[in-house]
């Protein structure tokens, strides 16, 4: 039956060529269709995996270039640094080098300054022993010339120790009574010749006039004087210690001013006498200079002088 069915539709087909047709046009196109269809599935699946990873890679591509431009600034920072840091290496070396070339011009000057010390320290040395034996002929010369300055300021103190003891003996010789009656005083100590007089024997009290008998004492002295040439005379007043009173206050308020009345007194009278006045000189020193005891009448008798005193120039 079910070969007369296909028999009769085979022979339906033949009958109705037309409609056979159509049917295989359909059943074709029905099956294209399965097959487009399934294709078309697949193709999808496929371009929804191509779009998962397109996506994927994409997300990649974006981590990637995010890496890639830090990795860039990062890089033009490296290369920053090293820009800056090879500037800063070539400006070192420059200046390195320009230290180099002045410590080389430094050390050659050095050298070249040494060189010339060397010289100065020969040239030195010669001079320094050319200035100590100058210096040693110069010494031994100032040592002779003060050995000799020595022996003659010898032999001179000799000759005016000589003279001063020569006056000192015409003076005790000459003056023997005036000494023994205590009317004068000769000393001799060290070069200085010292002759005091008593005021009683050359003044009346409170007077500043030698008396006759003070004055024959002095030109015996002078006559003694006249032969010392080389010495000066300085002639001191000398009073005690009472002090001026009465009329003769107005006159000498002081001791001061007696003692140096009576001082420039004999001066002028040796002067007069023909004393050379160039070798005179007075001077006052009222009660300040005593030589004995103001508290008794001999004390106050030998403080009351004229000091007469031979000393060397200056």
């Amino acid at each position: 039956m079910f070969a007369k069915k296909v028999f009769m539709e085979e022979s339906m087909f033949h009958k109705i060529p037309g409609l056979a047709v159509v049917v295989v046009a359909f059943l074709i196109l029905g099956l294209s269709g399965c097959v487009a269809q399934s294709e078309y599935l697949r193709k999808q699946a496929e371009a929804d995996t191509l779009n998962r990873d397109l996506a994927a890679q994409t997300a990649q591509n974006a981590d990637f270039k995010a890496q890639i431009e830090k990795l860039t600034a990062a890089t033009e920072g490296l290369i920053a640094d090293k820009e800056r840091l090879e500037k800063e290496r070539t400006d070192r070396d420059a200046r390195l080098n320009k230290i180099t070339e002045e410590t080389s011009r430094t050390i050659e000057e050095l050298r070249n300054r040494n060189i010339e010390l060397e010289g100065d320290k020969e040239m030195f040395a010669e001079s320094i022993s050319m200035l100590k034996k100058t210096k040693e002929a110069e010494v031994r010369t100032i040592s002779k010339t003060y050995e000799d300055l020595l022996s003659e300021l010898k032999k001179t103190k000799e000759v005016e120790v000589g003279t001063v003891s020569k006056t000192y003996e015409d003076l005790l010789s000459e003056m023997k009574s005036e000494i023994a009656q205590g009317q004068i005083a000769i000393t001799e100590l060290k070069g200085k010749l010292t002759v005091d007089v008593v005021d009683k024997i050359l003044f009346d009290s409170g007077q500043t006039e030698i008396r006759p008998e003070g004055l024959g004492v002095l030109k015996r002295v002078v006559e003694i004087l006249m032969t010392v040439t080389d010495k000066v005379i300085r002639v001191e007043g000398h009073t005690d210690s009472i002090p001026i009173a009465g009329a003769l206050a107005k006159r000498y308020p002081t001791n001061w001013e007696l003692s140096a009345a009576r001082a420039l007194n004999v001066t002028r009278y040796l002067e007069k006498e023909g004393i050379d006045p160039a070798l005179l000189s007075a001077v006052a020193f009222g009660e300040h200079q005593p030589i004995a005891e103001n508290d008794t009448p001999e004390g106050r008798s030998r403080n009351r002088r004229i000091a007469i005193i031979l000393l060397p120039k200056e």
